[in-house]
């Protein structure tokens, strides 16, 4: 049994959109406020080294009671939506001290949480299992807020939690987290090695099973970079809004990045489904393509998206219950050049 997420589109109607958009305000209130108090805490704790203070998400849960207690609009939302934002600034807070504490590089580190900007933060909101009920179709969240979403499959189990969002096209979105099960596949009694190039995205022990290069980014770069040109010449000066041109323009732009990186996904999907169904066993390169963005290969590499491809392998491969090894990458161009499999 394994967890996974089922994403469906949300068709709002302009009650619940503004609805909504009044339940983010107050949560992305309640993450600014979280943020000063450890901002805060952080300074106190360097100022008084004898009389350390802690800020975390059990000190933050008393202090959003007296906030709900003092701000009457406040307490017009979701006391749901509003603990869950304590407890991903809680995690985000940690990662970040985590990474400190153990000297992480520096380019590596997970940043301290920042303030939330209403002009450039995307609404996201996270319900627990108590926070949400699914009945006649429909996503009843708690506030008495309504929508629908668009069933285009059916949840393999009872959701324990859903995060409602909306992405850089104002496209809203319901994802839900569900148990699933493993839909074992036939036995094949056959193996495959998969490594990973720039040229040929996955080069496999199998011919049948090669993945050429897509090139989606290249197909698009002519389009998207009439739009970036577009951007450029009406961007707005710092602290301005941009302009209705700039808007439409970055509107267009973000439209084609989005269905370039759908497009890498449904063709990483469909060959990894087409590998986990023809083999029992895949050896799988374990490469890490982030120094590619230092080399001539860079262009290439980004369009391939390796690293896309390579999740959805996995998640395919634990979905179906297939055995997958990840390889030390070291050597493996080579040592698969010349094994004569």
């Amino acid at each position: 049994m394994d967890v996974a997420r089922y994403t469906y589109r949300l068709r709002l109607s302009s009650s619940a959109h503004r609805v909504l958009l009044a339940e983010w305000d107050r949560c992305r209130w309640v993450w600014n406020q979280c943020v000063a108090q450890s901002r805060e805490t952080h300074r106190h704790n360097r100022e008084n080294p004898g009389d350390p203070r802690t800020c975390g998400p059990a000190q933050l849960d008393k202090l959003l009671t007296g906030w709900r207690a003092e701000q009457v609009w406040l307490r017009a939302g979701s006391s749901v939506a509003q603990q869950q934002v304590i407890r991903d600034f809680g995690s985000s807070r940690a990662k970040a001290l985590k990474d400190v504490r153990e000297q992480v590089p520096q380019w590596r580190r997970a940043g301290m949480p920042r303030f939330k900007k209403r002009s450039l933060a995307e609404p996201t909101l996270n319900y627990t299992q108590r926070g949400f009920r699914l009945r006649d179709g429909l996503l009843r969240l708690a506030g008495g807020i309504v929508v629908r979403p668009v069933w285009s499959r059916e949840l393999p189990a009872v959701p324990s939690s859903v995060r409602v969002y909306r992405d850089s096209l104002g496209h809203w979105y319901c994802s839900f987290v569900v148990r699933t099960h493993v839909q074992v596949l036939p036995s094949t009694g056959r193996v495959i090695g998969v490594d990973w190039g720039v040229r040929e995205l996955a080069t496999t022990t199998s011919d049948a099973h090669d993945l050429p290069h897509p090139e989606h980014g290249r197909n698009a770069a002519k389009c998207l970079a009439r739009y970036q040109r577009m951007m450029a010449r009406r961007r707005p000066a710092k602290g301005r809004p941009g302009s209705k041109g700039y808007r439409k323009a970055k509107r267009q732009a973000a439209k084609i990045q989005k269905k370039i990186t759908r497009q890498r996904q449904d063709t990483g999907r469909k060959w990894a489904k087409r590998v986990v169904r023809d083999h029992d066993v895949l050896a799988v390169e374990d490469f890490r393509p982030k120094f590619l963005a230092k080399s001539t290969m860079a262009r290439k590499a980004a369009d391939a998206a390796i690293g896309t491809t390579k999740r959805e392998l996995i998640a395919m491969a634990r979905k179906h219950g297939r055995d997958l090894r990840l390889v030390d990458p070291k050597h493996t161009t080579v040592d698969c050049a010349v094994c004569g499999a």
